[in-house]
């Protein structure tokens, strides 16, 4: 029989009645892999996000907003597709509305299309990080205290300055804190890395696309003062001044079943209008 698995929030009581309508609309012809935490709540044997792909899970369902999906594809080396149920508030990575899922679900089980994005790999002197999907932020550790840092591409200095932090996101990242701060919206089939200061103290300070391809060095440049390196919003250290934080293409990319056929202008347009 086929397999897929189901992540959710599971922390509200609409959550878990649409999860549990969604179990009881799949238990007859597939097998369901459920995560832990949403499995306790049923009194069901869960299954770690990083097993599923190894148990035969063809996709995962994420019922939850952009953060569930963010905190299931950290926790897979080689992602899944996810198709993402929004639960949450505007949620870009979310397609399907609540009322829709179960008919969405019946056509993504007669087929599907994958659509990759590719995430950032992020090394801390010689620590791997989890990968970015969305994005990688340096923020001050101290509140009303900015950091001092440098910046390089491919070893190039690109800016040195004063600022409460910086945000490196992928083209999926773009429309997530990185548009926020001020950066552009970019399509995610542009080849590209955003770099956006967050409230910089220069004027002539502005937001960067770089190549995709690029490895992107930061450096703290204040002595004694302590930064917050934190990963989609879901993994987070604390980053000193002899750190240097290398950033670059993941090998591997995240990826989404596509469900919607308007293309990403709409997309941006329906959500933040």
């Amino acid at each position: 029989m086929r397999k897929i698995g189901i992540i959710s929030r599971c922390d509200r009581d609409e959550i878990f009645s649409l999860v549990e309508k969604i179990i009881d609309h799949l238990k007859s012809r597939v097998d369901i892999l459920i995560d832990p935490k949403t499995a306790q709540r049923l009194n069901l044997e869960g299954t770690q996000m990083a097993d599923m792909k190894k148990n035969g899970a063809e996709f995962i369902i994420s019922i939850g907003g952009d953060g569930t999906v963010l905190r299931g594809i950290q926790k897979m080396d080689d992602p899944l597709p996810v198709l993402g149920i929004n639960m949450g508030t505007i949620g870009f990575l979310v397609d399907v509305a609540p009322e829709d899922s179960l008919c969405v679900i019946d056509k993504v089980l007669c087929g599907f299309e994958v659509e990759e994005r590719s995430r950032l790999s992020i090394v801390v002197n010689d620590e791997i990080l989890p990968c970015a999907t969305n994005e990688v932020v340096i923020l001050t550790a101290s509140p009303a205290k900015m950091l001092s840092y440098r910046i390089f591409v491919d070893m190039i200095p690109l800016e040195e300055l004063r600022a409460d932090g910086a945000v490196f996101a992928t083209p999926t990242g773009s429309t997530a804190y990185a548009m926020s701060a001020g950066g552009p919206i970019v399509d995610p089939r542009v080849d590209g890395t955003v770099i956006v200061p967050l409230a910089p103290f220069k004027l002539s300070s502005r937001p960067w696309v770089v190549p995709a391809r690029s490895e992107i060095k930061v450096e703290l440049t204040v002595p004694k003062k302590e930064a917050v390196l934190v990963i989609d919003g879901q993994y987070s250290r604390i980053i000193k001044e002899e750190d240097t934080i290398i950033i670059t293409r993941a090998n591997i990319p995240a990826r989404f079943v596509r469900t919607r056929e308007d293309g990403f202008y709409e997309k941006v347009r329906s959500k933040l209008a």
